[in-house]
């Protein structure tokens, strides 16, 4: 067969077949008879073979027609059970979805677990990593990213967000001092963030006055890895900016304490992207109303109230 007409034509020889007519076989398919005479001799021709005896009052199939028939039977057979496979795949969330996260995907990680065990029939395949993946190239059929977009070719809901913070450990800021205003950090060691992507070190979510340059902020340590930087912190090697989620035990047990609470204004929006299409798939679907219900109920129950300074 060379197209969709060749499939077309052989669903009106079925029915031809089936109902021994052209008369009734085109009362069934909505056309005239003689457009059901035509697409039976057309489909005679491209096999170069009979495939009925007529009369004036009657049709019976040729030898060669009741093969055919056994044979265009289970093809259509198998055709409606493909599309009826494929619609209930499209009202029924189940498959596999690929996804990449950030590497700081604490807060994520019981909201996949909790995702999984609700919808049984979705397989997810996790990719943690600091790359920007190209999810059209690396075939991700979701990703998790924070801060601002700039691929077009996407489409993105705020699924939620998190709070920059500073912190450090006691033990730090009892042998440097505590920083009571902005222009204090200019004494102390800063642990930044690059990002991988730019390569460029993340400005701290502090005012910058004529005294205080954030260019200019000592830097202990650089790292594209948030873990690094909440270790060093731990280990009293200076004061790190990082999201609120991250350290929230940490701020909790007193390993860490806050730096310039009144001072830090920066909130950070968490995005799901996905490559643009018509249709969402109902697995898709499902899990960005779930990722964005959990962060609605965390907002809602104050989780991070006490460390985050949401209200």
């Amino acid at each position: 067969m060379s197209g969709m007409s060749d499939l077309s034509g052989v669903a009106v020889f079925v029915q031809v077949a089936e109902l021994r007519s052209f008369v009734a076989a085109a009362r069934v398919l909505g056309v005239s008879p003689s457009a059901v005479g035509k697409s039976v001799s057309r489909l005679e021709e491209r096999l170069s073979v009979r495939l009925f005896h007529r009369s004036t009052r009657s049709i019976r199939l040729t030898q060669e027609g009741a093969t055919f028939l056994d044979r265009c039977r289970r093809i259509l057979s198998e055709l409606k059970t493909a599309e009826a496979e494929l619609s209930g795949a499209r009202r029924t969330p189940r498959g596999r979805m690929r996804i990449s996260l950030p590497l700081a995907s604490g807060l994520l990680l019981p909201m996949l677990a909790d995702f999984m065990r609700q919808y049984s029939d979705i397989e997810l395949d996790l990719d943690f990593t600091n790359k920007y993946v190209d999810l059209i190239e690396e075939g991700f059929d979701l990703a998790i990213r924070v801060g601002d977009l700039d691929d077009s070719r996407l489409m993105a809901r705020k699924c939620g967000s998190f709070r920059l913070i500073l912190a450090a450990s006691p033990d730090y800021l009892a042998k440097k001092g505590t920083p009571k205003i902005v222009s204090d950090l200019s004494a102390h060691d800063c642990l930044h963030f690059r990002y991988v992507r730019s390569g460029k070190i993340a400005k701290w979510p502090v005012p910058e006055d004529a005294e205080t340059s954030l260019a200019r902020l000592p830097a202990r340590l650089i790292s594209n890895e948030n873990l690094m930087l909440i270790e060093a912190a731990r280990a009293g090697l200076g004061i790190a900016c990082i999201p609120d989620f991250t350290v929230d035990r940490h701020l909790r047990s007193g390993e860490l304490a806050r730096v310039l609470e009144k001072e830090v204004h920066r909130e950070i929006v968490w995005w799901a992207v996905w490559p643009a299409s018509p249709h969402v798939p109902p697995k898709l679907s499902v899990f960005l109303d779930f990722l964005t219900a959990k962060f609605a109920a965390l907002r809602e129950n104050h989780a991070f109230a006490d460390v985050s300074g949401t209200p």
